[in-house]
Parts: C-alpha cells; sequence; structure tokens
C-alpha cells in the first residue's frame, strides 16, 4: 500500500515556516550580530605597553660590557591605560542593547509578513483544491449528459448536430480540469518554497476547506489590539529610545578622556618611576556636531512613531473594511444565488432530457451554474484572504 501524503493545516504551515523559513532564519541572525556587538560595546579599552632603549653601541660592540649597560645605556618600560569619562562604556552599552531591541522587533514584524503570505498562499491552495474538485464532479455529470445523449442520438430523439454540440462541450469541462490540476500544483509549489523547499516532502497536502465565518469584533478594539500586538509599531516606539541613548552617547563621547602612564627608568645606574598624564583641550571640538545630529536623529523617529500609529490605524481600518465587503458577497451567494443556479441547471436538464427543453437553453443554464459556482469559491477565496490580511494588520493570528 501507497504511503498517505503529509497533509498540514493552516496553523501548522505558519509554524513550519516561522520555524524553518530559510529568508527569516538569514534576518534572524541580525539579532545574533547585535547582541555580538553588545559585547564589542561593553568592553574596556586595552592598556598599552611601551619600551625602549637608548644609547646601545651597536657600532662599538667592544663597549658592550655590564658596567656600560648600568652606567651609560637607559632603558625604560611602562604602562599605560585610556580613562573613559562620561560613561562612555555604559553609555555604548546601552545604545547596542536598544539597537538590538529594535532589531528584535523588526524581526518580529518580518514574521509577521510571512504568516500573512503562507495565509494568502494557503487560500490559494484551498482554492485551487476546490476548484479542481468542483470541475472533476462537473466533468463526471456531464459526461453521463454525453451518454445519455449518445443514446437519445442512436434511438433517434435527438439529432446528430445536437449530439455534437453536446459532446464539443465536454472539451470545456476537460480542459477546466486540467487548468484547475496545474492551478494546484502551481499553489503547492509556492507555498511549498514559503514553506522551505525541503520543510515537507514533495508530496505534500493541505488540510481543510474553504469555509465562512463570520467575524466578530469591532473595529475601534481591533485598532487598540494592533497597537499593543503590531510590531513595527513597536520597533518605532523603541527606535525613539534608541535616539534617546545615541544622545547621550554622544554627550558622553564630548567628555574628555584621560591617558596616565607610568614608566619605570634606569639611567647611569638609577632607577626611577614617572607617572604621565596627557588630555585633549576642549577648545573646539566638543562633539557639538554629533549630539546635533543625534537630537534630529530623535526628532525623525518621534516623526516615524506617528507615522507607524497612523499607518496601523489605517490597515486596520481597510482590512476591516475589505472582510466586511467579502462578506457581503459570500452571503449574496449564500443567501439563494447558489441555489438558483442549481435549480436552474436542474430544471434545464430534467426538461431536456425530456425534450420539453432546447439544447440552447440547457447548455445556457450549465454555463451559468459553473459561472456561480466558481465566483462563489473565488468570494470564498477573497474572503479568507482579507481575513489572513485583518490578522496581518492587527498583529496576530488570533482575533477576538
Amino acid at each position: 500500500m501507497g504511503q498517505t501524503a503529509t497533509r498540514i493545516t493552516l496553523d501548522e504551515a505558519v509554524d513550519l515556516a516561522l520555524a524553518k523559513s530559510p529568508a527569516l532564519q538569514a534576518q534572524r541572525t541580525l539579532i545574533l550580530q547585535n547582541e555580538a556587538q553588545e559585547i564589542t560595546a561593553n568592553l574596556r579599552p586595552n592598556p598599552t605597553l611601551g619600551a625602549d632603549s637608548q644609547f646601545v653601541p651597536i657600532f662599538s660592540p667592544q663597549d658592550f660590557s655590564g658596567d656600560y649597560l648600568d652606567q651609560a645605556q637607559q632603558f625604560d618600560i611602562g604602562v599605560g591605560y585610556l580613562f573613559e569619562r562620561g560613561h562612555k562604556r555604559q553609555r555604548r552599552l546601552q545604545a547596542a542593547r536598544d539597537q538590538t531591541a529594535v532589531t528584535k522587533a523588526q524581526v518580529a514584524d518580518a514574521e509577521r509578513t510571512l504568516a500573512f503570505n503562507i495565509g494568502q498562499q494557503f487560500v490559494s491552495v484551498l482554492l485551487a483544491e476546490s476548484t479542481l474538485d468542483f470541475a472533476s464532479q462537473d466533468l463526471k455529470s456531464f459526461q453521463q449528459t454525453v451518454d445519455i445523449s449518445e443514446t437519445q442520438y442512436k434511438a433517434g430523439y435527438i439529432s446528430e448536430g445536437d449530439y455534437l454540440k453536446i459532446k464539443l462541450q465536454l472539451l470545456q469541462f476537460q480542459t477546466d480540469v486540467s487548468s484547475a490540476r496545474l492551478a494546484k500544483v502551481q499553489a503547492l509549489a509556492g507555498l511549498r518554497q514559503s514553506l522551505g523547499y525541503n520543510t515537507v516532502p514533495v508530496d505534500f497536502d493541505v488540510a481543510g476547506d474553504l469555509a465562512f465565518q463570520p467575524l466578530k469584533g469591532r473595529v475601534e478594539d481591533l485598532q487598540i489590539l494592533a497597537m499593543r500586538e503590531r510590531p513595527d509599531f513597536r520597533a518605532s516606539q523603541l527606535g525613539v529610545t534608541a535616539a534617546q541613548s545615541q544622545i547621550q552617547l554622544a554627550k558622553a563621547n564630548a567628555k574628555v578622556d584621560v591617558n596616565g602612564t607610568y614608566d619605570v627608568s634606569h639611567v647611569a645606574g638609577a632607577t626611577s618611576g614617572s607617572i604621565f598624564v596627557s588630555f585633549d583641550l576642549p577648545i573646539f571640538n566638543r562633539n557639538q556636531g554629533e549630539i546635533a545630529r543625534t537630537r534630529y536623529a530623535l526628532t525623525q523617529a518621534q516623526a516615524q512613531e506617528q507615522a507607524a500609529n497612523d499607518t496601523v490605524m489605517t490597515d486596520v481600518l481597510n482590512a476591516y473594511e475589505a472582510v466586511g465587503s467579502n462578506e457581503q458577497v459570500v452571503q449574496l451567494y449564500i443567501s439563494g444565488y447558489l441555489k438558483e443556479s442549481q435549480d436552474s441547471r436542474d430544471i434545464s436538464e430534467y426538461a431536456y432530457k425530456r425534450g420539453a427543453a432546447s439544447l440552447l437553453d440547457y447548455l445556457d443554464a450549465e454555463r451559468s451554474f459553473r459561472s456561480v459556482q466558481l465566483a462563489y469559491r473565488q468570494s470564498l477565496a477573497s474572503y479568507m484572504t482579507a481575513i489572513e490580511q485583518l490578522k496581518e494588520a492587527v498583529g496576530t493570528r488570533k482575533l477576538p
């Protein structure tokens, strides 16, 4: 017996993509890179070691002796260290941590976008599968009509022209099946690419159906939820914090650092120690340019936060209205058009087989039935895609 193809649900597909997507894994390395920069930011300056020897008798090797080394030659060795002022190391570390927080929110936003893409592609597979099932069933049903028509033609109840018209119409049904089968293969391939090509087997399939589930909740509540959940808005808020940290770092860098050195010297038989201190005089460069730049960067971050706020509110409103619009279309089909197209086709088929309706009437009813059924499936797919878009706009896959 052959093995059953692996079937995954929408939630499983999203989980697989978040765990295995190569593109997302690449973005997550940005967090690790930022955390490595935190290590660099927290490092203290290295001490410096200096040594020298003067009056070495290189060109008078006969003078090399213990007395000469002790009395004539000079030796110096010293250790220096840069003393950072203004809490520079702490400011660097805080700025790096704040940037890491921004990066984490940006990666979370990439996860939000990926989840929507998976949901959208998953619905495309469901649509292709539903269309293929309908096309196959319609082909089977029409094939029965062709068989009956052939019997009627041989019995002399219908003309050869009518029989050939019905038989030629079969080509459209066969073409629909082939197109639907290709659409499903392509939809599955696109979904597999987003999940990660090696994440699922080549013969995987999806589990689920096109279904209509009314949306609950008011747009105002969804907007409030989005302000808490949207990672891109959170990134803009953290960007303000990061900009404030950069200002503090720029002010800290304006503080003058002190270089301290302790030397031990041996000269003319005597050994002594020396202490040296040096620092810049902040007459011209007080880092005023960088301080001004970071203040403007803070203004920019605050404006971006407000823009992100407006984007979130607009995204949720647009997605909510799209759901409502698509829901109205689905309801039109459910409330009557589906049944009416089915009844019209069945009546025409019944009447035609008994000679009470023309072939053109029957074929027209068949085309209308097929058109309504396919449009209904497309409207369901559009509605489910709108729901996925609303989830992306709110920033959570669990809507109230």
